[in-house]
This record gives C-alpha cells, structure tokens and sequence, in this order.
C-alpha cells in the first residue's frame, strides 16, 4: 500500500499520522507539501492530518481547502482514492467539498482536550471493518471548532445511508446526532474528529486507533 501524509503550516500531527501509517504498512509515507501541484504516482490512500492548518485563521480549513494540493486530492477521491482527515484534516475535507456540513465553535466555547469514547455506528468501510458495529472505543480529541452541524436533510440521509462512522458517547462539542465522523458517498472518504493515531501505540496508553491502520491496509492490500 502506497500512502501519503498532506503537510499544511501549522499542521502538528502530520507524523503521529505518518507513524500510524507506517506501523500498519510497513512502509513510510510520501510527506506532501501544501504547495506541491502533483501527487506522487501509484497512490493508495491520502491522508490529511490534524492540526491548525495556516493558524486556523478566516475559519478552520477554508484556507488549507485552497492549496495547489487540495485540487489534486479532490481528483484523487473522484477517482475513487482513499481519504481519511482528521481533526483540521476533516475541517479541510469539509471546506474541500469532499464531505457535506460545516464544523462550528464547540458549544462550551472551550478547546477541548481529553479522551472520549466513541461508538462505531458503521463497520462497512475500508477504515473501519476491523470494528464491530456497535463497539464502543476511546479516542483522543483535541479541538476548538469540532460541533458538527448539517441540514435536516443531510442528517437524515447521512443516517439512512449509515455513513455516520462513529458517534459520541458523552457530550463533548454539542454535535447534531452526537456524530463524530461520517463516511463519503461512496464510503471511500472518512473525516473524524477525534484521533485514531493517536491511540495506536501501547507505549501512548491506548490502542483502540490501531484496527482502522491495520483494517485500511489489508483492505488496500487485498484490492
């Protein structure tokens, strides 16, 4: 599996991201910077890190969205690639027009900084059929704009169509439907808010994150 890492400025988990990627794969992946205008060849899977992309100035991601290699990962997913964003990463995803809704200021007005537990809502995907649906995980979140809000419409079809990923158990940023991370049309694209890469490594106290690597890349491999 060929993967890559989307490096903005102010991007700070960009390597926790790459480290996960590279545990699961065996292999390092291409580190990409924002300016650059082509995606190495042959790729698999992109992902888009947290962070505080452009120091999360005008909103969250509207700026990194605009980056020469944001129309590149676009095409990509058009093509049927794999994307996961997370924290910033989905904020940009979303300001990308990749994944529907906006991410508001966290209802306590606070950055909240914790472990969370989560439920996997959808175990049907390349990021998450390592899950059981149902099963109940913990996650690191680290966010100021993480309350996810959409039209009534769009919440109703994100959850006919199950692409709600994972759900809050707690209340954390005020999110509609407690959602935490929903899935593209096609169920190749994944934004979340919390960080699975950060809980892949025993050695950081927690490894419920490892299973959508692992998951990824063999489902990769196999394809």
């Amino acid at each position: 599996m060929k993967s890559a890492v989307i490096v903005f400025p102010g991007s700070n988990c960009d390597r926790d991201l790459a480290v996960a990627m590279r545990e699961a794969t065996g292999r390092e992946p291409h580190m990409v910077w924002h300016k650059d205008s082509t995606l190495p060849e042959g790729l698999d899977f992109i992902g888009v890190p947290g962070g505080f992309s452009f120091g999360d100035y005008l909103r969250c991601g509207a700026i990194a969205a605009q980056s020469p290699i944001m129309r590149e990962v676009v095409a990509f997913a058009g093509r049927g690639g794999h994307v996961l964003g997370i924290c910033n990463g989905f904020q940009v995803l979303i300001e990308s027009g990749l994944l529907p809704g906006v991410l508001m200021r966290n209802a306590t007005l606070k950055f909240v900084c914790r472990d969370v537990p989560l439920r996997v809502e959808e175990a049907q995907s390349a990021f998450t059929r390592e899950y059981a649906a149902g099963q109940e995980v913990t996650f690191p979140v680290a966010h100021h704009d993480g309350c996810y809000v959409a039209e009534p419409d769009m919440l109703e079809r994100l959850e006919d169509e199950r692409r709600v990923a994972f759900r809050y158990l707690d209340a954390v940023n005020g999110s509609m439907n407690d959602i935490a991370g929903i899935l593209s049309e096609n169920r190749r694209v994944l934004g979340m808010m919390p960080h699975p890469e950060r809980a892949a490594d025993a050695r950081l106290l927690g490894t419920d994150g490892k299973a959508m690597f692992r998951g990824l890349a063999e489902s990769l491999v196999a394809a």
